[in-house]
């Protein structure tokens, strides 16, 4: 599978932005997709993902409320749906798929298959 993310760009803050990670290859109805951040300076860190075990989003503490992960089989596309965007979420967004079972499809080493390129998101006034 091969993955690629875009919808990334410079945006005021308050507003949102949905990105989209398009996959080619293998359907993605049964893999664990994850989106996966990271700022300059800063490590990554997972904003959210989809269980290949259940099916279901999961989110970090600190990223709930803002950000929802979704899933088009029809058109092998994820998404990310970014709300209220800050200053703060101005980072590298990539997305990530693996087939196998994961019990924390928050960790970016649960990811082998397929990374896709970054999309940058940038906040500001």
């Amino acid at each position: 599978v091969q993955l690629q993310a875009s919808g990334g760009g410079s945006v005021q803050p308050g507003k949102s932005l949905t990105l989209s990670c398009a996959a080619s290859g293998p359907t993605l109805d049964y893999y664990a997709i994850g989106w996966f951040r990271q700022a300059p300076g800063k490590e990554r860190e997972g904003v959210s993902c989809i269980s290949s075990i259940d099916g279901l989003p999961y989110y970090p503490q600190s990223m709930k409320g803002r950000f929802t992960i979704s899933r088009d089989n029809a058109k092998n596309t994820a998404y990310l749906q970014i709300r209220s965007l800050k200053p703060e979420d101005t980072a590298t967004y990539y997305c990530a798929a693996d087939h196998r079972y994961t019990d924390n499809c928050l960790d970016a080493a649960s990811y082998r298959d397929a990374w896709g390129k970054g999309t940058q998101v940038t906040v500001s006034s």
